[in-house]
């Protein structure tokens, strides 16, 4: 029997019982809207922290201390002085794997501006600092290296802090605020970047040389970190080499001696919370996957009745010359055709669905091609795989006991 006759057969057995083939189908709609779903969101929130990641430098390279121990406890590196910026000095003369450095200074506190007041966290760093970090001046002017070596009372806002100090719309520029106690100059504004993929405000921020930071508001000679950005990405792991040892050296430490500081690359953030993404995604998927495993066993249910209701239908078609493999034929295709629809449906709603919890959550979602692909073929599987049991018993009833069945 031709496949076109065995489709036309398939199709008039549906039409027979349309809410009985709908109900079935349903199992395989959610299952394949389920996994669309899941993965889209697993694949939109991989994209979002690349891309957020990204954006802060994608060969950008954190230098911290590391913790120490004293007197038998470990210390937090925080709270562990062991950078300074004779470092930053020697790492721009030696390391040539390195395109920008800068010390980092920060502290948190009470910004003031009349009699509006909002807590943020102050940072310094040296002109390369805005390269490294790719914040993005939108109004005003970038604080100069003068301004560094005098540590001049200037700063440059956030949007939060601007939104939260100025929220008449006055322009914050050449307006002067405070720090804690210290007054500083906005020569100012960055451009906004959002909310990080870690739900840390990247706008509630104050930027000013790090020297100012270090005499004025720390009173400290130590950094409490040092950035910098490699060459290019691919250069990162050797640039973490050439640092170490550059450090290593500055530090007088001897071989036999741990760092007393850590280095730390974006791309293994990248790497690592992208892992921790594609696990998830993994098993998201898993869960939604057990509803196509469902799905399939009503299919293979509703198959069995099929084949019982239709006992005396199969002995006749078998007395008139059908083969057993014609009747096995037949009722697999209809099973393929009830999967393979419901997998169409379920298509079309998944990514409807990702598309709504975008608009209304906000989550990022990223339907891909592989994901749709892939729920096709396990629609096609699931009904080869749950409907041939039931399309092979119907294959060997005894033709004579067929048509004597009531």
């Amino acid at each position: 029997m031709s496949i076109f006759n065995l489709i036309r057969l398939a199709l008039l057995a549906l039409q027979r019982n349309k809410l009985r083939a709908f109900l079935t189908m349903l199992g395989i709609i959610i299952g394949v809207a389920a996994v669309i779903a899941m993965v889209a969101i697993g694949q939109g929130s991989k994209e979002s922290i690349q891309s957020q990641l990204g954006n802060m430098g994608s060969n950008m390279i954190t230098i911290m201390p590391a913790s120490n121990v004293a007197g038998g406890a470990r210390l937090e590196g925080s709270s562990v002085q062991t950078l300074t910026v004779s470092d930053v000095d020697a790492l721009k003369k030696r390391a040539t794997l390195l395109s920008a450095v800068s010390p980092v200074s920060s502290s948190r506190g009470q910004s003031i501006s009349g009699a509006l007041n909002w807590p943020t966290q102050l940072q310094g760093g040296n002109t390369d600092y805005f390269d490294i970090r790719k914040l993005t001046l939108q109004d005003g002017i970038l604080y100069s290296e003068s301004d560094v070596a005098s540590a001049a009372k200037v700063c440059i806002l956030g949007k939060t802090v601007v939104d939260n100090l100025f929220p008449s719309g006055e322009n914050p520029i050449g307006k002067v605020i405070r720090f804690n106690k210290i007054p500083l100059q906005v020569i100012g504004t960055l451009a906004p970047k959002g909310v990080s993929s870690f739900g840390q405000d990247q706008d509630d921020i104050i930027v000013a040389p790090y020297t100012t930071i270090q005499k004025r508001v720390l009173a400290t000679i130590y950094l409490q970190n040092i950035l910098a950005s490699a060459v290019s990405e691919d250069a990162s792991e050797e640039a973490v080499n050439q640092i170490t040892s550059i450090l290593r050296e500055t530090h007088r430490l001897r071989p036999t001696d741990e760092n007393n500081f850590q280095v730390r690359t974006m791309a293994e953030l990248i790497k690592t919370l992208s892992s921790t993404s594609s696990l998830l995604t993994v098993l998201l998927t898993a869960i939604a996957g057990i509803s196509l495993v469902i799905g399939g066993i009503g299919i293979m249910n509703i198959m069995y009745v099929s084949v019982t209701e239709r006992t005396r239908e199969i002995g006749l078609r078998m007395s008139i010359g059908a083969r057993g493999i014609d009747i096995l034929l037949q009722f697999l295709v209809e099973a393929i055709i009830i999967s393979i629809t419901g997998g169409l449906i379920g298509v079309v709603l998944g990514i409807t669905t990702s598309e709504v919890i975008t608009l209304a959550l906000g989550w990022p979602t990223l339907v891909s091609r592989s994901s749709i692909i892939l729920s096709f073929m396990v629609c096609a599987l699931t009904g080869v795989f749950f409907g041939y049991y039931p399309a092979q018993k119907a294959s060997r009833l005894d033709p004579i006991e067929a048509l004597r069945y009531e």
